[in-house]
């Protein structure tokens, strides 16, 4: 049985792709939970018009990514934070504060798109990777100084 995929399913397929299943799981599972319909040429005709949609789509989105990021690479932010001895935190600089004063300064950005692997504990000066598209990404500098 060929189906046409609603929602991605691992070691299955992607959204839109058309999939041979067993006929079984197709009709027991798939369909009646929503995750996929029965390909027939008029659904096939609409998940290619779709298809077509969603690459403009991507490609705007993309595009849009692009110029934020090239803005993102010569932006610095800029935190104030109390040290110890060896120029270490009491506390930590997070994705989430790093997120927050991105959207202060007008780019909403969530904290999970900034790849901090882990929170910033010593002063200095770091580059830290913010995913803005799944193939776009910029490096935001952050300067950590003491208070």
């Amino acid at each position: 049985m060929e189906v046409i995929l609603r929602e991605t399913i691992p070691n299955l397929g992607r959204v839109g792709e058309i999939v041979k299943v067993k006929d079984g799981y197709g009709r027991n599972y798939l369909i009646p939970q929503g995750k996929a319909y029965l390909a027939t040429k008029g659904n096939k005709r609409q998940v290619e018009a779709e298809s077509k949609h969603r690459a403009v789509r991507t490609a705007a989105e993309q595009s849009d990514a692009e110029t934020v990021a090239a803005q993102l690479d010569s932006l610095e932010l800029h935190f104030t934070a109390r040290a110890g001895e060896g120029d270490k935190l009491f506390g930590s600089i997070t994705s989430a504060d790093i997120a927050g004063q991105l959207g202060d300064l007008g780019y909403s950005v969530d904290k999970r798109a900034v790849e901090l692997e882990e929170p910033i504990k010593m002063i200095g000066v770091y580059k830290v990777p913010v995913r803005l598209h799944p193939e776009v990404r910029a490096e935001v500098r952050v300067w950590v100084v003491k208070e």
